[in-house]
């Protein structure tokens, strides 16, 4: 009798992971683990005899890009397939996945036979090594696969200790533009001539690869050449001139290969972070990976190794700031902020530790702690007498896409006896550009179960007329940077009174953050904006010195 082959499937959710054991169930045996840590313990235990790993990517303890970054570092492991499993189908997160190191990228909800050939094909493709041969190239570049050029650039460095190189790659500004404005043809045309660019300046001296979507790498003997901002300034002219498009801005990061303990995998996540960096620079198109750099990654670890103590050890605080009503002239509501005081480092920037905790999904965590004690809070005031105000609470892009959101949210809101219209959910607008049937659905649905909706951070660069019109909210948030720039100009300059007679015509209240001055508040008020909140009346403060300043305010 054969032998079935081993699947692991890693996914928190218990309904997902009985749906796909049930989907594999009948021709492999599979295993079961309820978050990445468990993955690993699972793979030390079985090695190679797993045939393919279906992976989630949200999941508490360890997340599935952390799980895939240990196992593609490990070279026990490494060669294993993976097919990440995930709620969005966005290029972006389709990206991310790839670039971690995963297989195959499917969306729920899962479809069987959609997951059985793919699996199938997957294990095949690993296990022929004739096919294996073949997808050494890139089928539309002609340039080494992302696999093979890991593969290959490792072997390079390892049998050439005494040689010095540089490792280079590049990321096209905006390329899904390229795809939406040019068409999919014209796309392929772009990534083929970039292809041949890098196949001549590196010609003998290096290789080259087409790792995803429009990222390419070259691996190159140090000293090749002099690599200046005017040469990279050059390609990209070149560039442009072959496909006809003026305005395409590529960006180029380098690492100079030293420490030979970091696999390739690593040095081009460090070159692809320095092309990163100057995004939006105009006229800076190169830049080297450098010590800043190397230090924000140590940084970003040791936030990342320190997260989930932290949030156990209570580190997370949360923070009030008051929301104003300016026609009554009195306290309406509150914004909760999520501040991290680090026992030993102090007061962490929130503008450091909330974009980490978006990339590797621990912010759904960290959210859930905020609506648990804005609940918390909402009730204690109750008990107490308190004004009768809302809490307005931050909803990730992470936390809409998940299927159990309505449930956790009203697990939570009856848990502390708290009505769902007490707890505002606010959802940035940038959201809304990735999936926005989905966001649209999702919204409708919790509106139906009495949530409250706020579009936060309108006016920062994604405003959308037709956002507003389709997507069903309460509340229109008006981003501190808008409010500044708006009330700076004359009545007669600027769009602000009329943005806010258009929120009123639909129904909407509208909140103004970031109010700092008597001047802003006065203007607000003389164009019929409804609320505010920023510096002019307070800063966000912990929880019993914002309940002393409601008590000032009674007196």
């Amino acid at each position: 009798m054969m032998l079935r082959k081993k699947i692991l499937v890693v996914e928190d959710n218990m309904i997902n992971r009985e749906m796909l054991c049930e989907i594999l169930d009948p021709m492999y045996e599979v295993l079961e683990a309820e978050n990445g840590q468990e993955a690993l313990e699972i793979l030390g235990r079985y090695k190679e005899e797993i045939s393919l790993i279906l992976l989630d990517i949200i999941m508490p303890v360890m997340d599935g890009y952390t799980f895939l970054s240990h196992m593609k570092a490990d070279p026990n492991y490494s060669p294993i397939p993976v097919i990440v499993t995930t709620q969005s189908d966005t290029e972006a997160d389709e990206v991310a996945a790839l670039s971690h190191g995963a297989t195959d990228f499917v969306s729920k909800p899962y479809k069987p036979q959609i997951i059985l050939h793919r699996v199938a094909s997957i294990i095949h493709l690993r296990e022929t090594a004739a096919v294996m041969h073949r997808v050494q190239y890139d089928r539309l570049t002609g340039l080494y696969s992302k696999e093979f050029f890991y593969h290959s650039a490792n072997e390079i460095l390892r049998k050439n200790p005494d040689r010095e190189y540089d490792l280079i790659c590049s990321d096209i500004e905006n390329f899904k533009l390229v795809n939406d404005i040019y068409g999919m043809p014209a796309g392929d045309r772009l990534l083929c001539k970039v292809a041949d660019v890098y196949k001549e300046f590196v010609g003998e001296a290096g290789i080259c690869g087409h790792l995803n979507a429009d990222q390419f790498v070259c691996l190159i003997e140090r000293h090749h050449r002099d690599y200046t901002d005017e040469f990279f300034i050059r390609v990209n002219e070149q560039i442009r001139a072959l496909t006809d498009m003026k305005n395409l801005v590529m960006n180029w990061g380098l690492y100079q290969v030293k420490d030979r303990s970091l696999l390739v995998e690593q040095m081009f996540d460090r070159a692809l972070m320095a092309a990163r960096s100057i995004w939006g620079q105009y006229g800076k198109h190169f830049v080297v990976f450098d010590d800043e750099m190397h230090n924000k990654l140590v940084r970003e670890q040791a936030i990342t190794d320190e997260m989930e103590q932290a949030l156990e050890e209570e580190q997370f605080e949360v923070y009030l700031q008051p929301q104003y009503n300016i026609k009554k002239n009195c306290l309406s509501g509150a914004e909760a902020l999520i501040r991290w005081i680090h026992p030993e480092r102090g007061f962490q920037s929130p503008g450091e530790f909330i974009p980490l905790f978006e990339k590797n999904g621990f912010i759904t965590k960290l959210d859930q702690f905020v609506w648990q004690r804005a609940c918390a809070i909402l009730h204690e005031w109750d008990q107490a007498g308190y004004p009768d105000i809302p809490i307005s609470v931050n909803v990730s892009r992470a936390d809409i896409y998940n299927v159990d959101l309505p449930d956790i949210l009203m697990e939570t809101t009856k848990r502390f006896h708290v009505p769902p219209q007490k707890l505002h959910l606010e959802l940035t607008e940038s959201a809304y550009t990735e999936n926005p049937n989905q966001i649209i659905e999702n919204v409708a649905l919790l509106r139906k179960l009495g949530f409250l909706f706020e579009m936060d951070d309108f006016g920062s660069g994604y405003s959308s007329l037709n956002m507003l019109n389709n997507l069903p909210i309460d509340v229109l948030k008006l981003d501190m940077e808008f409010i500044r720039n708006e009330t700076a100009k004359t009545a007669t300059t600027g769009i602000l009174y009329y943005v806010i007679q258009m929120a009123h015509s639909m129904d909407l209240h509208v909140v103004a953050e970031g109010v700092e001055t008597k001047e802003q508040l006065e203007r607000l008020a003389s164009i019929d904006c409804d609320y505010v909140q920023g510096y002019y009346f307070a800063r966000p403060m912990p929880y019993k010195e914002f309940c002393d300043f409601v008590k000032n305010l009674k007196k």
